[in-house]
């Protein structure tokens, strides 16, 4: 992993040096002028609600008037626009080869967000050449315009999925109370700790499929206060999600919950979340050019 994270960092040394003068890097501790913040939303093993908080959070977020988009990172089996009912023609996988555009394959849906379709079927951002990697770099920088970016990323422990946790303003990870989700949630949350030094950023959990709140509280509680006793890792709860029928309706109908009862339990549930999201300090940074220049040139301390 390391000779990875050595290659990508050399990628943004030789962009940094081929900077024009007009381009403007912003200064540490400043903010853009626009400040898109990066949502990454993630998990220790799969089939646990991720991808569905990905595209309901965004629904709670435009309802406040923001302009969203959601990008389908998982580049092993996307699954955001199936969630949606939609078969985009193009997606990342076009972009890293070059043949489109990030504006070329970005979507806008009927419910008032916008995605990006992932490219199944490509596994790891370090297979890119060098000439891909850049394009792809400059391409991502185009989405700097949003409000909110929520980046869905895949289940488990990948080089790619640490890459977006290490970019984002904030990394949601989404568990249930079953042992095993909660076994490998903290999987997760150990491995950022190790490798990663200092952390920068709001790491939040999530309790999907819970039963009621007292449920949700003692599995949040618990993972809290063994991150903080043994991991020395600060984890914030966010919220938890109602175990609610209207989910699994939603997911066969291929439409978010929030379209099909917009006042169900899991509804209110994700509302709820953004709000307590809305409220939490964002990190100063660089926006999202800070963020792409982390994906590809991350580090160890």
């Amino acid at each position: 992993m390391e000779d990875q994270a050595e290659k990508l960092r050399e990628i943004m040394r030789q962009k940094k040096e081929t900077s024009g003068p007009s381009e403007k890097v912003p200064r540490a501790g400043t903010r853009d002028t626009k400040k898109t913040r990066i949502i990454t939303v993630t998990s220790g093993k799969g089939g646990v609600g991720k991808t569905n908080l990905s595209v309901n959070m965004a629904l709670a977020y435009a309802r406040l008037g923001k302009k969203v988009v959601v990008m389908d990172a998982d580049l092993g089996l996307a699954n955001v626009n199936v969630m949606l009912n939609m078969v985009p023609k193009y997606n990342l996988y076009h972009v890293i080869k070059k043949q489109k555009t990030i504006r070329d394959i970005l979507v806008d849906t009927d419910y008032g967000i916008s995605i990006v379709a992932g490219a199944s079927g490509f596994s790891q951002i370090a297979n890119m050449s060098e000439d891909e990697r850049q394009n792809f770099i400059n391409e991502l920088d185009t989405l700097s315009n949003a409000d909110i970016i929520i980046i869905d990323t895949s289940a488990g422990v990948s080089s790619n999925v640490l890459d977006f946790i290490a970019a984002a303003d904030d990394a949601v990870i989404i568990t249930t109370p079953e042992p095993t989700a909660i076994t490998d949630a903290y999987g997760i949350i150990k491995i950022i700790a190790t490798e990663y030094d200092d952390l920068n950023m709001g790491l939040k959990l999530v309790v999907n499929r819970a039963k009621g709140v007292a449920e949700a509280k003692k599995v949040a509680d618990r993972m809290i206060t063994i991150a903080g006793q043994f991991l020395n890792l600060k984890v914030d709860y966010l919220g938890f999600i109602y175990d609610d029928s209207v989910v699994s309706q939603a997911v066969l109908r291929q439409k978010p919950f929030m379209v099909i009862d917009p006042r169900c339990k899991a509804s209110l549930c994700v509302q709820h979340i953004v709000e307590r999201m809305e409220k939490s300090e964002i990190r100063e940074s660089g926006g999202f050019g800070d963020m792409i220049r982390k994906i590809f040139g991350r580090s160890k301390g």
